[in-house]
């Protein structure tokens, strides 16, 4: 890996794990239904011009509709289940929680594609999921006969919203083959933003949020989503996408420290173990590490 795609990598977890602390900073004055219409509609204004510019409004038009459903599912859903769970928890944890979704992408995959996957990614998807189980069960406090607290339907929203994640991956796959990434990016952005827009308003908070409030959504929107995807897509374009995914395993660490720095939000060592069960098990079920070629390359030392 070159030294420039390194620090695009880098500067893409950074971003994307700066995105968990700037939901818990805007969550609570507007609310997570018109925070993520704000977030998008911004994100949408922001491509919009990049996506004319390179001309590939053709591609847009072409393909609107399962660009939409990706808007839908890809975007619009998993957003506001991620910016309701930053009302009860912390960035760190979301972050973690995050990390997740390769596994569900791995999962749907398998039922939904057949896309069967072999030995040692059905260990990862065993070993990710019980790190799941248990970091939910530690950090929601999941009881049978118990009535769910916040926390633990914040633990829920995340966990739906990878699980979307993991079908929108999936449904680009089999529905968006040779569409342009910007196209995708710019469109279900868009889409997002028209399905939300009445939610909104609806929701819109009573009190108006502060400008401070307003400076964390418009950063989120240019830096961590705008910013973000097209940074994304160009590690895509140089590594590969298998490649380009391993920024799951350092968003993580980014939620962790900006939420540490920022908010003085501590992580304890479940957190950390749990995180690093979840990691590991999402780096097998990816086949980002092959125990195989590894044990083979060992042997052959």
């Amino acid at each position: 890996m070159k030294a420039r795609d390194a620090i695009d990598l880098v500067l893409l977890a950074a971003l994307w794990g700066g995105s968990f602390l700037f939901m818990r900073l805007g969550a609570h004055e507007f609310g997570p239904v018109a925070m993520v219409w704000v977030r998008v509609a911004l994100a949408a204004l922001v491509l919009l011009p990049l996506l004319m510019l390179r001309k590939l409004t053709p591609q847009l038009r072409a393909q609107w509709r399962p660009i939409a459903m990706v808007g839908l599912v890809n975007t619009a859903v998993p957003f506001v289940l991620f910016t309701y769970a930053a009302l009860h928890l912390s960035a760190g944890l979301s972050s973690v929680f995050n990390a997740t979704a390769p596994l569900w992408g791995a999962l749907v995959a398998w039922v939904w594609l057949h896309d069967k996957p072999a030995a040692p990614r059905v260990l990862g998807l065993t070993i990710g999921f019980a790190g799941i189980v248990w970091l939910s069960w530690e950090k929601a406090g999941f009881k049978p006969g118990a009535p769910l607290s916040g926390t633990a339907l914040s633990v829920l929203a995340c966990l739906l919203a990878t699980l979307f994640y993991g079908v929108g991956a999936n449904y680009a796959k089999k529905r968006l083959v040779g569409v342009a990434p910007l196209a995708v990016a710019t469109g279900s952005q868009t889409a997002a933003a028209l399905v939300l827009a009445l939610p909104a308003a609806w929701w819109w908070p009573a009190t108006p949020p502060s400008a401070l409030a307003w400076l964390w959504v418009s950063v989120l929107a240019v830096l961590c989503t705008s910013w973000a995807y097209l940074l994304y897509f160009r590690l895509i374009a140089r590594l590969g996408a298998a490649r380009a995914i391993s920024v799951t395993f350092l968003i993580p660490l980014f939620g962790m420290l900006w939420g540490g720095i920022f908010l003085g939000e501590s992580v304890t060592p479940v957190m950390l173990m749990a995180g690093a069960v979840v990691l590991l098990g999402t780096a097998l079920a990816t086949g980002l590490v092959k125990p195989g070629a590894w044990w083979a390359g060992h042997k052959d030392s």
